[in-house]
Order: structure tokens, then C-alpha cells, then sequence
């Protein structure tokens, strides 16, 4: 299981580049090899940079699921929008697809930040406002989702 630290600040060139920072390639530099697949968020206006090892157990659950249900066929069709594979090239740049700048209003200032084992990738200003909308709530949403007593030894 890949558990990926940081978030970084960074700036996408004319042509959607964005330099991987160092820290952030040495935790990715196992996978290097593997390649990445990008793809919209479901839940917010940003993308999401997984792994090529995390994807394929995300697909293989995915694949389980019973296709001769109209909304399991509706569901991985829009997951799965825009999905593209990409790479690290060796001066350890990443390109983003023009699409996927679009949707996620990506222009030159952007942030990458881990969550757990993928890495976002949002406008800056756009992920300055999330993490401002979700501050007032955040209390009464760590206490929901992680005061749960039966998580074995997490405080």
C-alpha cells in the first residue's frame, strides 16, 4: 500500500507540464517504471493521480461489479471519463491532458497534495477555497468519520 506525504505548490507550463517536486518523486520513485493514470475527481473540481499498482486494484474492484445493473454500466462510464495514462518523462515532468486542465480550471499555479495513496491536483485557488469551506465543519467531520470507536487504536 502506497501512503504518500505532502502538499506542494508548483506552476504548470504553457504546454500543461508541471515539474514533479524532488520530495514528492522520491516517494513516487518506485512506481516511475509503472506509469500513472490521471482522472477527473468525482467529488471536487480537481484530478487525481494514481499509481499505476493503486488503479489496478481500484479496476478490480470495479470489475466485480454487475454490469446488467444500469447504474453499476452509469457509474463506470463517468468514473471512468477522461481516465488517461500518463508518465514521468526524465527531467521529471508530468503533462497533464488539455482536457483534464480544463475541467479541473487548471491555468498556471497549481497544488499537488497527497491523499493517502493518490495525489490531487487542483488550482491553486481553487484548492484554497475547498480547504476554506470544508475549515468550518471539519471538527464535526473528523469526530463523524474518524471518532468511530471501533478503529483499532487510531486517536
Amino acid at each position: 500500500m502506497v501512503n504518500l506525504i505532502g502538499t506542494y505548490e508548483c506552476k504548470v507550463d504553457a504546454k500543461g507540464r508541471l515539474m514533479v517536486p524532488s520530495a514528492l518523486k522520491k516517494q513516487l520513485a518506485p512506481m516511475l517504471q509503472e506509469g500513472f493514470v490521471i482522472k477527473r475527481s468525482v467529488f471536487q473540481d480537481c484530478l487525481e493521480l494514481y499509481p499505476m499498482s493503486e488503479w489496478n486494484v481500484l479496476m478490480g474492484k470495479m470489475n466485480k461489479l454487475n454490469r446488467f445493473k444500469k447504474k453499476n454500466n452509469d457509474f463506470i462510464r463517468k468514473f471512468t471519463a477522461g481516465v488517461k495514462t500518463v508518465d514521468v518523462d526524465t527531467n521529471g515532468r508530468l503533462l497533464i491532458p488539455k482536457d483534464l486542465t480544463a475541467f479541473a480550471g487548471i491555468e498556471k499555479e497549481i497544488v499537488i497534495s497527497s491523499a493517502i495513496n493518490i495525489v490531487e491536483i487542483w488550482d491553486k485557488n481553487k484548492y484554497e477555497n475547498a480547504l476554506e469551506a470544508a475549515s468550518d465543519d471539519f471538527a464535526d467531520l473528523a469526530e463523524e468519520v474518524m471518532g468511530n470507536d471501533d478503529l483499532d487504536g487510531i486517536s
